[in-house]
């Protein structure tokens, strides 16, 4: 039911944006649904306290006392929605209503979208775009309308993502991949941190994961850091939705770290794949390659070392990379895998389905890594590496997409969870995974792709398979056409300018 009334929303939102280009709108709408999830949790402890002849129902400091955002009389939805949509003035309403909920609550500063008023949004259509958003929950027999919003506000997220393609993927991880992190890391409790968190997905899932096995959201921490200024503001409303307390930063990880002296228990990040801008010149000193320069075209290995110097004596890392990082002989980046293999932080690797992701058809893998493999937490493993190779698994959700089902999940996290524990019944499945000793992998040349391990191999070429140079190329032609279609445009409107039609 729930899954059907997403589809529906999606359906009759998307419509409503007309011409309006996806990462646009996408504000927008998530913007509204965040309105309304505050206004109705709002509403709820409005009713008990107005019913409660000792408490006053416009006392700010109630709602602070219960973790819920204070909505003044102008900002609340069934203002907006019943008094304020049919008319021309909706837009200003809503970015004054926006402007009020920043005022009284200042956690939320500089946060909310407040373009509602602009002259290119069709007003008729954002009076229908409340309507819609007013009756999400309502008419939902057993609903709890604010679990609704979220779950609803979630679904959006990955939609427009899907819709944005190749940007839109920036700020989104899919849920199932997040969901295999969660479930193989288990954080239960402790420090969880994200060097680049996009719209909060991670901690989402952690939460989730919590809730799921009877823990409390009180037993975790949550750090984050997100440099694209449109981005972070997702986050925080993705979080506040869920009422997760993080401390969620602004800027860039590898320049200005806002969480520099942090040690966690949990780290969990999708970074940017293959990035070659990311300002190396001015690292190279940096106390974070503890073994190797990473080189200047590619951060891949300037992320793996970024998590390790974060995780506390005790931590562990899951991080999402493209395929190339298990190879590559370029850069230096070889010396660097060897060493961390040899001082034993490289737990496990899981190679992954094509089409998992919106915005790159480059393979990807998962890096497990752990500060400290004889700690006593679990068996010591300082000496093995547990290879997964899950490229056969996952279904289409989509003519395009991929997701993993949730016994895929559960069939690779038992695996490492078995592999890992002190009495756990593991055991190597031919073609699925193999627990490797440090030697079989030296004898590989410390090249990390499962398909090595297990019974398969890939075909390479110069240390990258093939698969991955396919796919390189196919990205790289793909965006070319992209900025060439960009530049006819511009050339266009250009000659446009001067009185040239084309």
């Amino acid at each position: 039911m729930t899954q059907d009334l997403e589809k529906t929303l999606w359906a009759t939102a998307d419509k409503l944006r007309n011409n309006m280009d996806a990462a646009e709108y996408k504000h927008i709408v998530l913007g509204l649904i965040f309105l309304k999830y505050i206004s109705d949790s709002f509403e709820d402890l409005h009713t008990k306290l107005t019913n409660d002849k000792l408490s006053d129902a416009e006392d700010k400091d109630e709602y602070l006392a219960e973790n819920v955002f204070f909505v003044p009389p102008t900002a609340r939805w069934k203002y907006l929605q019943f008094e304020r949509a049919k008319l021309p003035t909706i837009g200003k309403d809503i970015d004054d209503a926006m402007d009020a909920i920043e005022k009284d609550n200042p956690n939320l500063k500089g946060v909310l979208p407040k373009d509602y008023a602009r002259p290119a949004l069709d007003k008729k259509r954002l009076g229908e775009l409340l309507d819609l958003i007013g009756n999400i929950g309502f008419n939902e027999p057993g609903q709890n309308s604010k679990d609704l919003l979220g779950r609803v506000y979630e679904y959006f997220l990955g939609m427009f993502a899907d819709a944005e393609g190749k940007r839109g993927g920036q700020f989104y991880t899919p849920e199932s991949i997040v969901k295999l992190l969660v479930e193989m890391l288990e954080p239960y409790s402790g420090r969880i941190y994200d060097g680049c968190c996009g719209s909060g997905g991670m901690f989402v899932q952690s939460e989730k994961f919590i809730d799921a096995h009877g823990g409390r959201l009180d037993d975790i921490s949550v750090y984050g850091q997100e440099s694209n200024p449109t981005t972070y503001k997702l986050a925080k409303m993705n979080l506040a939705i869920r009422g997760i307390d993080a401390k969620i930063e602004l800027g860039d990880t590898f320049h200005n770290d806002r969480h520099k002296d942090l040690q966690v228990d949990y780290a969990i990040m999708n970074p940017p794949f293959n990035v070659s801008d990311y300002g190396a010149e001015s690292l190279q000193d940096s106390h974070m390659w503890k073994y190797g320069v990473p080189p200047s075209s590619n951060a891949n290995y300037g992320w793996l070392q970024l998590v390790i110097n974060k995780l506390s004596p005790s931590g562990i890392a899951g991080i999402v990379l493209a395929n190339g990082a298990m190879t590559s002989n370029s850069g230096g980046e070889n010396e660097i895998r060897k060493n961390m293999i040899l001082d034993g932080v490289v737990d496990c690797m899981v190679a992954l389905p094509t089409q998992l992701f919106f915005n790159t058809q480059i393979p990807a893998c998962l890096f497990f890594l752990a500060r400290n493999r004889t700690n006593g937490k679990f068996r010591n493993r300082k000496n093995e590496i547990l290879f997964i190779d899950a490229r056969k698994s996952g279904a289409l959700v989509s003519r395009k997409n991929k997701a993993f089902t949730d016994e895929d999940i559960s069939k690779i996290s038992e695996v490492y969870h078995n592999w890992r524990s002190k009495d756990g019944n593991y055991e190597d499945i031919q073609g699925f995974c193999k627990s490797a000793t440090l030697k079989e992998v030296e004898e590989n040349n410390f090249v990390l792709t499962p398909g090595r391990y297990v019974g398969t191999e890939d075909i390479e070429i110069d240390g990258i398979s093939y698969e991955d140079k396919v796919a390189v190329i196919s990205e790289n032609l793909k965006s070319h056409f992209e900025q060439s279609i960009e530049l006819q445009e511009r050339i266009k409107l250009n000659l446009k300018k001067v009185g040239i039609e084309l």
